[in-house]
Formats: structure tokens, sequence, C-alpha cells
């Protein structure tokens, strides 16, 4: 395998808690388990999908939960979120077979590499959707990747845990692999999925 690429919140990083919890919030001063998993099937589409969709369904400014999302990632400077369970086993066994690893993600460089720098979680390079890529579908960070290492699609894996990564992986000729979330159902079609991230050292061959 030449390389695998990775998103970051949600596959890499175990973002979606604190942005689950911080949404909830807004709705209930003490969200129960109901309502986390209501936010949590939304975020798994979109952030910005969730925002919109729960300020319609409860009757509430978008500012208020855009406000709460955004101080979630604020905090995220001090108090970063997780590696995901197995993410630095499988980065190393990435790294030890000459393999790269790759990120291609929706969010702003800065906060991607504070975070990355913050877990000591090394990556060989990184796109960014907002420094001028279309949002996953589109394939468009897939290929800048593809090309910046002169990287066969067939000879690389992407991981991610939404429907759209591995869309925008299999646009652009990468076998895509959707990490499942817990009690969250997602259309993916017939993508391959898994529901820990070692799993993807013992993926059959294609």
């Amino acid at each position: 395998m030449e390389a695998v690429i990775w998103d970051l919140g949600g596959t890499l990083l175990n973002t979606y808690p604190d942005v689950d919890r911080a949404l909830a919030a807004v709705i209930s001063a003490e969200p129960g388990e109901s309502l986390l998993q209501e936010v949590a099937q939304l975020t798994r589409r979109s952030s910005g999908e969730a925002i919109s969709t729960l300020a319609r369904r409860y009757d509430l400014p978008e500012h208020d939960l855009r406000t709460a999302y955004d101080g979630t990632k604020a905090r995220w400077a001090d108090r970063p979120p997780p590696a995901m369970d197995g993410a630095r086993e499988v980065l190393a066994a990435v790294r030890a077979t000459g393999g790269l690893n790759l990120v291609a993600t929706h969010r702003e460089r800065d906060s991607a590499e504070a975070l990355l720098a913050s877990l000591s979680l090394a990556v060989d390079d990184l796109v960014c959707a907002p420094d001028g890529f279309a949002r996953k579908p589109d394939p468009a960070m897939v290929h800048d990747l593809l090309e910046r290492h002169r990287l066969e699609p067939g000879e690389c894996l992407a991981v991610g845990d939404r429907p759209a990564d591995v869309a925008a992986a299999r646009t652009a000729g990468v076998r895509g692999v959707l990490l499942r979330t817990p009690g969250v159902a997602l259309d993916a079609g017939d993508a391959e999925q898994i529901d820990h991230l070692p799993e993807l050292l013992t993926l059959p061959d294609r």
C-alpha cells in the first residue's frame, strides 16, 4: 500500500463526543442519551447540516448553535480531543511498510496542524478544504494528494467516518472504507465498513 488518506475529525481524532455534547447542551441544559443520539446522527453527515437542522427542529437561533460549536473548537487548543482508538497503531504500521499517512480534512489548516501536533500524531502531508479545495464528496483534495505524491489510486486506501469521505475516494479511484460510529446508521451504499481502525491492517486485498 502506497498511502492511506485519512479524514481527521471522527477518524484520526475522536472529536464528535465534544461536538455532540456542545450542540445538545444548547437544546437542553442536561441532555439525555436520546438527544445526544439525535445530534450524533446529524453531525456524522455534516456539522453545518446538524446546526441548521437542529435550529429548525427546536426553533433556536443558528447563531447559538454555531457559537457552541466554535467554542468547542477553541477549547481544543488547551484540551484537545483524544486520538481514536488504534490510530497510533495504524499510523505506525503504515509508516513501517514505507507507506505515507496523508490527511484530507474540511478543518482549517492552523487548527488541523495544531491538533495533530498536540497529540504527537505525525502525518506526511495534509490538505484542507479552506485552502481552496471543494469539500467532500468532491474528490479535489484526494486528487491533489495523489498528484502531489505521484501515487497510483489503486495502490492507496482512504478511510473516513462519513459517506462523503468514501464517495470522494471512490470518485478518485481510491478504495474507500467507512469507519462506523456505534449506534449511528449511515447510508454508505456498498462501501466497505469497519468498526475499529486496526481492522484496516487485516483488510483482504482487492
